[in-house]
């Protein structure tokens, strides 16, 4: 057994609540990419895309677009793409080994820039993104849904920009958004091409629905999409008011100041933190990683997603972020 196994054993393991959906009967899509649906309402609008899988073992998006293409869902004006990304991880997937199949060769959501795309390197996240960027590159108005490796409430990762925050206010949902630059060891399909740029009137939103197998991320996953695709203009509430939960609390915003990566494998957190505790004093230790101590920068600092499931050297394994007043 590994060092990475070793403290994947010692993390608490979650019981599987939902059914895999068999993704197979979406393969043949009408955009030349397999998997990739786009259905397009004759109306002026924006071409509007929901991406699932961009990890594999991250189900409730998936079994929110199969829900959406079993429905038939068509937009009132604009495109609507949806799209299922990693589909050779997910099609990996075994509930004993459950980490595994995040991704096959490398992480599929560090890839999205143009030098890395336009770049000599291969493996099977490079090629699936090759794919679906001529589609990607079309697109107005983003959501990627992903899920967390540990319990904790979800999280709209709108990025940086005024936009961003901006876009997650308008969808209302849910409750925690955090304002975020991104990983230090690659580029995410939300900050990709116009989606990342100031200037552009692409956007692009990243839901964090909870902890990979619960029923209740499925449920949040439904609900985000739907008022996604409702704020978009691309279906009107009445189209989807059965994937929504009631309205969530008023939203909160938190802005991530510095990602925390792991320099070794003898990386351990001081508490049990699952993500949003605050930590009111300075200069508490919140982890140390081989000999250096990791101490809160300021008072009222949070934790947004501390996970070690992943580890190793260059890897993020916690966000610290500041309370933001946005409105």
């Amino acid at each position: 057994m590994n060092t990475l196994d070793k403290i994947r054993a010692n993390l608490p393991a979650y019981p599987i609540e939902v059914t895999l959906p068999d993704i197979d009967k979406w393969k043949q899509g009408n955009t030349g990419v397999d998997y990739v649906h786009t259905f397009d309402s004759g109306v002026a609008g924006p071409h509007v895309m929901i991406m699932a899988l961009t990890h594999g073992n991250e189900v409730s998006g998936a079994i929110t677009l199969d829900q959406l293409l079993q429905i038939g869902l068509r937009p009132r004006q604009g495109r609507v793409t949806l799209g299922f990304a990693n589909v050779d991880a997910y099609k990996s997937f075994n509930k004993d080994d459950a980490d595994a199949s995040r991704y096959v060769d490398e992480d599929m959501n560090r890839v999205w820039s143009k030098a890395k795309l336009d770049s000599n390197q291969d493996s099977v996240e490079l090629r699936r993104a090759r794919a679906l960027r001529p589609i990607v590159d079309t697109v107005d108005l983003l959501l990627d849904m992903h899920s967390m490796h540990e319990e904790s409430p979800a999280l709209m990762m709108c990025g940086p920009l005024v936009k961003g925050m901006r876009f997650a206010a308008e969808v209302g949902a849910p409750e925690h958004v955090v304002a975020d630059p991104g990983h230090l060891n690659g580029s995410r399909l939300r900050e990709y091409g116009g989606f990342g740029d100031p200037y552009s009137l692409k956007n692009a939103l990243l839901i964090e629905s909870g902890q990979h197998f619960s029923l209740q991320s499925k449920k949040i996953a439904m609900d985000v999409a739907a008022r996604f695709l409702i704020t978009t203009g691309a279906v009107a509430e009445a189209d989807l008011a059965s994937f929504l939960l009631p309205k969530p609390a008023a939203q909160r915003f938190r802005e991530v100041t510095q990602p925390i990566t792991a320099d070794t494998m003898d990386f351990e957190f001081t508490q049990d933190f699952r993500g949003l505790e605050l930590i009111e004093k300075a200069g508490t230790v919140l982890a140390r990683d081989g000999e250096r101590e990791l101490l809160s920068p300021y008072d009222r600092c949070v934790m947004i997603m501390p996970s070690l499931r992943h580890l190793g050297p260059g890897v993020t394994v916690l966000r610290l972020a500041k309370v933001l007043d946005f409105k």
